[in-house]
């Protein structure tokens, strides 16, 4: 039977689409078999995981290592190789790109197509990019149904006329580089993870951190914020001082604004929109000071400059992913820090939130002076970054390249 890729948004509940697949409640879809069926999606891998907690078991049988300790990329990557030696004649795979680097990606569709030869292949994608060019049927999700796809491009909401707020108190930063990495190395016994890394940032600048999965780019982010002890003895300056002559890890938050995708899943009480956009400027979970009417006012400019005004009162758990994304980079840039880290803020969006995302980032560039550090395995289309630091990988460690 013909493989099949079904494209979806963020508004889509993945896991009952793939349940119905499994149930074969798709009339638009004719599978090759109703019982020898594997679906691979984080509800199964969390199945995985449980049943090695339970057991204390490996059951993916590679290196011994527990799944729950593997990154993203290497889940997935091994769930995979698990799920293939099953030998499924249906093999349904929800977002199976997301989290890996472009070699990663490239690989895993030249192992795809080689598998369709045998088994059908069901993939749901949420970008056409990630769309593997052996598959030529294709749907979207509509209503809970399948339609023929046809792609009509995407729309833009970010209010490109409404300029960003300015902040309440402006940092200043005089020096000439505002982040600086000489000869940084970085080992954990036997592996290495960077080599003589050399890399200057000056105030205002927009990087983009790109590299494969492992490179070394999570290493480098943590040596900044002052979560990883590996920036101490190193020649790594911070806001104009050297890792480790005095600065605590909370006077290096204060300079910085940070969103990973990880943050969104802290928040899930039942602070509004607004609320959130506010305890960006206290640094809190929740808000547990009294705002002023000026944070307020400004909080309320952010929301309108994302297009967001009418939702100052949703709960903030029941927004989209997308809006979710751009109210905790709005809350990272109340207060203007004088470092804005962006780590993978597109990975799981669709192509819609994605290039509504990559519109805010970009605007935020061009209207403050905050110096941006965008961290992602792919390249986003409309992305506008003043240079790119490559990490490559050697067996001696990571070399990083600008261009």
């Amino acid at each position: 039977m013909e493989s099949v890729l079904i494209f979806h948004n963020n508004q889509t509940n993945t896991h009952d689409i793939a349940d119905k697949l499994r149930k074969n409640q798709f009339s638009e879809i004719e599978l090759k078999s109703i019982s020898n069926i594997k679906v691979y999606n984080p509800k199964a891998l969390e199945a995985f995981i449980r049943e090695e907690e339970i057991h204390d078991t490996n059951v993916f049988n590679t290196t011994g290592q527990p799944i729950k300790t593997m990154s993203g990329g290497e889940q997935k990557k091994a769930m995979l190789n698990y799920l293939v030696t099953q030998a499924p004649e249906v093999l349904i795979l929800d977002n199976p790109f997301d989290h890996l680097d472009l070699a990663s990606q490239e690989a895993l569709k030249n192992r795809l197509e080689k598998l369709a030869e045998k088994s059908q292949i069901i993939v749901l994608a949420s970008r056409k990019e990630d769309a593997p060019n052996f598959i030529s049927k294709k749907y979207k999700v509509e209503n809970d149904s399948l339609i023929p796809f046809e792609d009509s491009g995407n729309s833009e909401t970010i209010h490109a006329d409404i300029q960003i707020p300015e902040p309440i108190i402006h940092q200043t930063f005089e020096a000439p580089y505002l982040i600086q990495l000489k000869n940084v190395s970085v080992s954990y016994g036997e592996k290495h993870i960077l080599k003589d890394i050399n890399w200057n940032i000056k105030p205002g600048e927009f990087w983009q951190l790109i590299g494969p999965n492992g490179s070394g780019k999570t290493t480098i982010l943590s040596m900044i914020t002052g979560d990883n002890v590996k920036g101490y003895g190193q020649d790594l300056f911070l806001f104009g001082k050297k890792k480790g002559t005095g600065e605590t890890v909370w006077e290096l938050k204060e300079k910085i604004g940070y969103f990973t995708t990880a943050l969104t899943q802290q928040f899930n009480g039942n602070n509004t929109t607004l609320e959130m956009v506010i305890g960006g400027f206290f640094d809190a979970v929740g808000l547990y000071n009294k705002a002023t009417d000026l944070q307020k006012q400004i909080a309320f400019q952010w929301l309108k400059v994302i297009n967001l005004e009418n939702e100052i009162n949703t709960r903030f758990r029941n927004l989209s992913l997308g809006k979710q994304r751009m109210v905790m980079i709005a809350r990272a840039m109340v207060k203007h820090p004088l470092l804005l880290i962006l780590d993978e803020p597109t990975t799981g969006l669709d192509d819609e939130n994605a290039q509504l995302l990559v519109s805010f980032i970009n605007k935020i560039a061009a209207e403050s002076k905050t110096t941006i550090l965008y961290v992602s395995h792919r390249k986003e289309t409309g992305l506008q970054p003043d240079y790119n630091f490559t990490l490559q990988p050697t067996i001696h460690g990571s070399e990083g390249f600008i261009n």
